[in-house]
């Protein structure tokens, strides 16, 4: 109450208290992501005060393995994987109602046997809970998992209530056009669409939810915010790591589907959309729906292509030499995966007619950096363009998602002296240095959200279409084509001179990433 008084903004923070009686149950409770990331997410919702006073953890896995060791496993990823350091207190309530259920994702007895557990729960409590199901696995088996929750009565449970179930489901979700609509047709059979959440862990990153502030929070930006100031928006996904041990995953995905599809399309929505009517999560979705759909399908003509695509050739990183993406294990030699796309996009709407947006996502570029970038057109060619006394570059908005999060705001200054000569500068903000470094992982806030039932930073079932009917004809011709018309790149470049033509044709450049 104290720290409410001294900051009144904490109060905005009430609509995480008191959250409904849960019980989470991931499936896929040995994966990498569950100890990486989500047991760890959760403790920390513990450590803030976040969670409910009645929670539990139920981790559903194959392997047959006691309540005890999980537990302990557990206590292990928080201990490697935290933000933040063990609190040993905390750690025995949270520890003493995490649980392992063991089955079969295709076994219905599993999941019967999961539903008396949970009722044993409530029985226990004297109340009832909501279920938030977690689905942290393959895509393979999204199927048998969702028709085993309809089947078991799971997904019905408290229906038309504040505690009916949830479910959280993992990207990706489809691998074209086609199987995303399956997936939508397989969840709804279960699910209405307000108890689903598809998760992406870009829309839980402190940046990414910045962006709406600074579009419509501030007078300086939003009047400008359009045609008839901004030149282009770039928007750039870029990783100096290669495959490593993903090489038989990311041979069936590349960069469009692994990065492009979901995270870059949806930084592009949320770049574009226009003022929703309030900030109901409806409200927020419904933009981002429209936006996509006004996006022109790409030209994918070979004169003039609005998509390129590479794979990356030997280099170095950081002073290493490293290997080709063929040479790399588990890799086919005749492989034509994209590990480099760029794409150029055309928004037909009033507010976008004539702006091109540039996107680009790839491994082994010179810089590990997420960021989209504004640049905004340049004054009248009348003052300040002769000699060389005059350095004079476009204004541009950074906004940095990963690392160093931050933004930068591009401008030209006079350089101090008897001359008048001029050079760009930036005035930079960081979210470390003005808030700290100990900003709350992407997914606290995510689990947080769904716990409590605001879809807001979550993707809806049309829009998973609205995007994947853009990027699936990309695919179709790019499997058609095989290895011809693919690129290389350098590894520790910044990707093909051929994404660089997608820019010149308009007379820009991309812009080089990073601090």
């Amino acid at each position: 109450m104290e720290a409410q008084q001294r900051h009144p903004f904490l109060k905005g923070l009430s609509k995480y208290r008191g959250a409904a009686p849960t019980v989470i149950v991931i499936f896929g409770a040995s994966g990498d992501l569950t100890k990486r990331k989500l047991i760890p997410a959760i403790y920390n919702l513990g450590l803030d005060n976040l969670l409910p006073n009645d929670f539990y953890l139920i981790g559903f896995g194959r392997s047959p393995i006691t309540d005890t060791d999980f537990r302990q496993q557990s206590m292990q990823c928080i201990e490697q994987f935290s933000r933040r350091k063990l609190n040993p207190e905390l750690w025995e309530k949270i520890g003493n109602n995490t649980l392992y259920h063991s089955g079969g994702y295709d076994e219905l007895s599993a999941f019967t046997s999961l539903k008396e557990r949970i009722e044993a729960i409530e029985k226990n409590l004297e109340r009832e809970v909501q279920i938030l199901f977690y689905i942290s696995t393959p895509p393979n088996v999204f199927k048998p998992i969702l028709e085993n929750l309809g089947n078991s009565g799971l997904s019905h449970r408290h229906s038309g209530t504040p505690l009916a179930s949830k479910v959280i489901i993992e990207k990706p979700f489809g691998h074209d056009l086609d199987t995303a609509r399956k997936l939508n047709h397989t969840i709804t059979a279960q699910f209405e669409e307000k108890q689903v959440y598809r998760i992406d862990h870009y829309l839980g990153k402190e940046t990414v939810q910045d962006l709406l502030v600074q579009r419509f929070a501030n007078s300086i930006f939003e009047p400008l915010w359009n045609r008839q100031f901004v030149d282009c928006v770039q928007i750039t996904v870029a990783e100096s790591l290669g495959v490593g041990s993903r090489g038989g995953y990311y041979d069936q995905s590349g960069a469009l589907r692994d990065m492009i599809q979901n995270h870059a399309m949806q930084l592009l929505a949320l770049t574009a959309m226009e003022p929703p009517v309030s900030l109901s999560p409806e409200a927020i979705r419904n933009e981002k729906v429209k936006v996509l759909q006004a996006i022109q399908p790409l030209s994918l003509n070979a004169d003039r292509s609005d998509a390129v695509r590479a794979q990356y050739d030997t280099g170095l990183i950081e002073g290493q030499k490293v290997n080709g993406y063929l040479e790399e294990n588990n890799i086919p030699k005749e492989s034509f995966t994209e590990t480099y796309a760029a794409l150029r996009f055309q928004i037909n709407n009033w507010r976008w007619e004539g702006v091109p947006f540039y996107m680009r996502s790839g491994k082994r570029m010179a810089r590990r950096v997420s960021e989209i970038a504004i640049q905004f057109k340049r004054p009248p060619g009348i003052l300040f363009t002769q000699g060389n006394f005059f350095d004079i570059a476009p204004n541009t908005l950074v906004i940095r998602i990963q690392p160093d999060e931050g933004i930068t705001l591009r401008m030209n200054s006079k350089i101090p002296g008897l001359e008048t000569r001029t050079q760009p500068v930036k005035m930079d903000f960081r979210y470390a240095t003005t808030f700290g470094s100990n900003t709350p992982e992407a997914y606290e806030r995510l689990i947080l959200d769904a716990m409590i039932g605001d879809g807001t930073l979550f993707i809806r079932g049309d829009e998973t279409e609205a995007s994947w009917k853009l990027i699936s004809p990309v695919l179709d011709n790019w499997r058609e084509r095989g290895r011809s018309g693919l690129d290389s790149y350098v590894s520790g470049s910044w990707g093909p001179l051929s994404a660089d033509r997608l820019l010149w044709e308009n007379k820009h450049e991309w812009r080089r990433s990073g601090p």
